[in-house]
């Protein structure tokens, strides 16, 4: 008889037994050769530390100085495991070099150093030197106390730095050990793993939770500056279109008095139009009266290519070497797309100003195919200028010019120069979006 076809299939032989398995030995496989992120190589000063700027510790790079610091605790533990060697060894181990003692104290405290590039490596190298050095080891000395700060150094760095299977690997390791190298005071050896495990999976996440929270941040300031471009822009285009309309209502009602003749039927459809454009400039206000920020919206009309001149000379009153090439064909431009043409250059200016004083800039502009052509590139930094940082929260002039040049379905690219300098290009076709379709009459 046929069976029907659920889809589902039997368990492979075995299957669960080898999931078990493998679950077990990743940790383990981790811990013995994976690797733990290393610290960053720039690391802003801890809060609880930021008093050390009052004696001016702080104000040196804090990567540098933990550096140090675990540079001169591990010659520190170092200088006392030697001594404590060459004071117990003797009676256990008579004969013993004493320059073996010293690569022996060497090997249970300098991992110290590498634990912050290294994290399981350091943790690796004070495992084999504590098991060789350890009760059942050469030296038969129980727990070396400069070896077991070294170790719990060791274990908090890679708790706070490995991923979470490297840390679990990491402690079920250096459980069994402790148990296997001396099984009475095992327990009490575990209880001294266990807190820097802890306390370092602890500062881990907390750490990733507050890069996750960063970049949340960083997404919902991108979101927010482009909702602030596209209402500036909103506000801006306002001026344009409201000047068409009011032309529009202008021109239908003085169009009965310069023919007197016309037909009722046609002053009745033109004052219909004049109405309509009323209405339109009414809805346009209130509109952008939702639009208009707290502290007012700028009402001075708003520029075009014809204030170019102006433009130019206000960046080179700032230190910029700006030589121009304007097309001559670019006057009498449509009031929005010289509008936008207008505030890509303006920003791409301020860039230059701001990013690379005193450079020399080229900007070019130019009618091409019914497609409006900028490009501004800057070079690098004039000599004896220095760049002038982005103030908190800054930096989304780009997304301002892309949100400008795709309202006129243009492309614009920016970025940096081979020179050392920056280029922003962009095209900026005449024909608007809906233009190609009729939509312009």
């Amino acid at each position: 008889m046929a069976t029907e076809d659920t889809g589902e299939r039997e368990p492979a032989p075995g299957g669960g037994a080898a999931d078990t398995v493998r679950l077990l030995t990743r940790p383990i496989a981790a811990a013995l050769v994976g690797r733990a992120e290393p610290a960053p190589a720039r690391r802003p000063w801890p809060g609880w530390l930021r008093w050390t700027r009052a004696i001016g510790v702080g104000r040196l790079p804090f990567a540098a100085v933990a550096q140090l610091v675990d540079v001169l605790v591990a010659v520190g533990l170092m200088a006392g495991t030697y001594s404590l060697l060459c004071t117990e060894v003797p009676e256990r181990a008579p004969g013993t070099p004493e320059p073996l003692l010293l690569a022996a104290s060497a090997a249970l405290t300098l991992p110290i150093v590498l634990r912050e590039r290294h994290p399981l490596g350091a943790w690796r190298l004070v495992v084999v030197a504590m098991a060789v050095t350890g009760p059942q080891g050469w030296l038969t000395i129980p727990y070396v106390p400069g070896g077991t700060f070294a170790s719990m150094l060791c274990l908090y760095t890679v708790a706070s730095r490995g991923p979470r299977e490297a840390t679990v690997g990491v402690g079920v390791l250096s459980s069994a050990g402790v148990l296997v190298l001396d099984r009475s005071s095992g327990f009490v050896a575990i209880l001294l793993i266990l807190p820097p495990l802890l306390v370092g999976h602890l500062v881990r996440q907390r750490r990733l939770a507050r890069r996750e929270l960063a970049e949340q941040e960083r997404r919902h300031q991108d979101a927010e500056a482009v909702l602030m471009e596209r209402q500036r822009i909103a506000r801006e285009l306002h001026d344009v279109v409201a000047h068409h309309m009011s032309m529009i209502a202008i021109q239908a009602e003085a169009a009965p008095y310069t023919v007197p003749e016309m037909p009722d039927k046609i002053r009745k459809d033109l004052g219909e139009i004049r109405g309509t454009a009323l209405d339109a400039l009414t809805e346009m206000r209130r509109i952008l009266g939702v639009l208009r920020s707290a502290d007012g919206a700028e009402t001075a009309p708003q520029p075009s290519l014809d204030r170019i001149d102006e433009l130019l000379a206000g960046a080179r009153g700032t230190g910029l070497e700006v030589t121009a090439r304007i097309g001559e064909d670019v006057s009498g431009l449509p009031p929005g797309l010289g509008l936008t043409a207008y505030r890509i250059l303006q920003e791409a200016l301020s860039n230059a100003m701001r990013h690379a004083p005193g450079s020399r800039v080229d900007v070019a502009i130019g009618r091409d195919g019914g497609v409006l052509r900028l490009e501004i590139v800057n070079g690098p930094p004039g000599e004896g200028h220095r760049p002038t940082p982005s103030p908190p929260g800054g930096g989304h002039g780009l997304v301002g010019m892309r949100e400008r040049a795709a309202m006129l379905d243009g492309v614009l690219t920016a970025g940096p120069t081979s020179e050392g300098g920056f280029a922003v290009i962009a095209a900026l076709p005449e024909a608007g979006p809906g233009d190609a379709a009729g939509g312009r009459p």
